[in-house]
């Protein structure tokens, strides 16, 4: 009797399901390699960079431990594994220019390490951090003086004697910003700090300076690889400032705590954008605020360190001995971090001693919306307060943002928070504050037995700290103290300034 067979519609049922299951999950995988390659249809900048298109990046190096040993195991993974840091160094190309980033802070670690952090991944080999108020505490400024490539300068009595003699006080283009409160009055500080800051960055050997707030992050769209360096070693020769347009966060919830790392939206600034679609778009934009964008949108710049250099205001650089040769990027931004906290509302009021009269604002603030948000900030309750921000800074409203976003009005720019979160998840952060405690240490002593009439930190020997040796000084004349040579020397310092409004549509479209 021949044996039985089984019934070839079952092997053919069992066939069809292994080849389901084996197309199954390949259909998935094509599927959402798809997805993430259109982006969802939201254009995100991330991708226009290869991996490891960093110049702090690096794969990092396997430690060759026994594996026996679990407790060295343990020790060698302990430290930051982030591949953009890796012990105090970061890789860069020696043919790129050098580049100095210079800012005057008040904040804190919490903010000014993940800034300065993120700019020497990007690229920046020197930071000039003039510091004052929380900044110059022994247990912030100690932090900050052990990180190599950072150089601390505080506000002391004696800098502002230094400063006092700077031609800047007997020349016209920032005169009239002197003797005013608030914002005024920082304008005027951070422009003597710019002064200074070149010297400092031309001792130290550095092609490029730029000034920037701790709220600011660098976008180096357009280059190479995501870096500055990069960035303007593209630059022509012939070039002595670059100017970076702004793009302004866009917050889409009321509680933010660390915006680096949890703000994505940012709107352009109408130099990339097509005239027709900023006018077209405008009131949707503005969402009832006096202008396009909550403060400035004259962007910053940067500067080619040369004889005669000088600072314009904070968003600009000027020379002493010829009108600058200037271009403004096609691609690369500032990111602006403003009003990204709802505290934000009251650290700004607690600064200013102002009256919240619309009459008295107009003292301290150069922008309707600080002058709007201090008076909101001195008069209503808490309550209040947070109904007025949402109304006015919270991008809440989904479909016009998707709207927005469509029309390339706003952005999605990843890049910069997924460094941050990198490197905080790394432990970055934790262990600069860790392997600076011996300067903090240091910094308490010396406050202890060096009481000071007036709150702040001072260094000893603040001259030699602040522009080093005699050659330094001698540096320093050269460059400030010079003969005018050029008719144009007083041209006035550039504010920070709004964006267009519709009343100059028409003389923008018959440009």
């Amino acid at each position: 009797m021949p044996p039985v067979q089984a019934p070839s519609g079952g092997g053919g049922a069992w066939r069809r399901l292994l080849l389901l299951l084996t197309v199954l999950p390949l259909t998935l995988a094509a599927l959402a390699f798809v997805l993430q390659w259109r982006g969802g249809g939201v254009d995100d900048p991330t991708t226009r960079w290869p991996p490891h298109a960093f110049p702090g990046m690096a794969e990092p190096a396997r430690p060759s431990l026994p594996s026996s040993d679990c407790a060295d195991v343990l020790v060698g993974s302990s430290g930051p594994s982030f591949p953009y840091f890796r012990g105090w160094s970061f890789p860069s190309d020696s043919g790129a220019p050098k580049v100095c980033v210079q800012t005057s802070t008040s904040a804190g670690l919490e903010q000014i390490l993940p800034w300065l952090f993120y700019h020497k991944v990007v690229g920046v080999a020197q930071f000039l951090l003039f510091v004052e108020g929380k900044a110059a505490k022994p247990n912030v400024a100690g932090v900050l003086e052990s990180i190599p490539g950072v150089k601390v300068v505080y506000r002391t009595k004696d800098l502002e004697e230094q400063q006092a003699r700077s031609r800047i006080w007997n020349e016209t283009w920032l005169s009239g910003f002197f003797y005013k409160p608030c914002n005024y009055e920082l304008f005027v500080k951070q422009s003597l700090n710019m002064e200074m800051a070149i010297v400092m960055a031309r001792d130290d050997g550095m092609d490029w300076i730029i000034h920037l707030d701790t709220d600011e992050l660098l976008y180096p769209g357009g280059a190479a690889e995501y870096s500055v360096r990069r960035l303007l070693a593209e630059v022509p020769h012939d070039v002595d400032m670059v100017i970076f347009p702004n793009y302004e966060s866009s917050v889409e919830r009321d509680n933010i705590k660390d915006p680096f790392s949890e703000v994505s939206m940012f709107k352009k600034n109408y130099d990339h954008l097509p005239k027709d679609t900023y006018f077209g778009m405008y009131k949707e934009a503005t969402r009832g605020n006096p202008n396009y964008f909550l403060t400035y949108g004259n962007g910053k710049s940067a500067a080619r360190i040369q004889d005669h250099l000088r600072p314009n205001g904070a968003h600009r650089w000027h020379n002493y001995a010829k009108s600058p040769n200037e271009i403004k990027l096609e691609e690369a931004a500032v990111l602006h971090y403003t009003y990204t906290k709802f505290s934000d509302l009251t650290s700004r009021r607690d600064r200013c001693g102002c009256k919240p009269t619309k009459e008295d604002v107009k003292r301290c603030f150069m922008l309707d919306f600080d002058r709007a948000a201090f008076i909101i900030a001195s008069t209503a309750s808490e309550e209040e307060m947070l109904r007025w921000y949402n109304e006015r800074v919270v991008w809440n409203d989904k479909q016009l943002n998707l709207k927005l976003l469509r029309k390339g009005v706003l952005t999605r720019i990843y890049t910069p928070m997924t460094i941050v979160q990198g490197l905080r998840e790394s432990g970055t952060f934790t262990s600069v504050i860790a392997a600076g405690q011996a300067a903090v240490n240091e910094k308490l002593l010396l406050k202890k037995t060096d009481v000071q009439s007036q709150n702040i930190t001072r260094p000893e020997n603040l001259q030699i700290e602040l522009v080093g040796a005699t050659d330094s000084k001698s540096s320093a004349r050269k460059i400030l103290q010079t003969k005018l040579v050029f008719s144009d020397t007083d041209v006035t310092a550039v504010p920070p300034l709004s964006p267009p409004g519709l009343d100059d549509e028409h003389s923008h479209g018959s440009e």
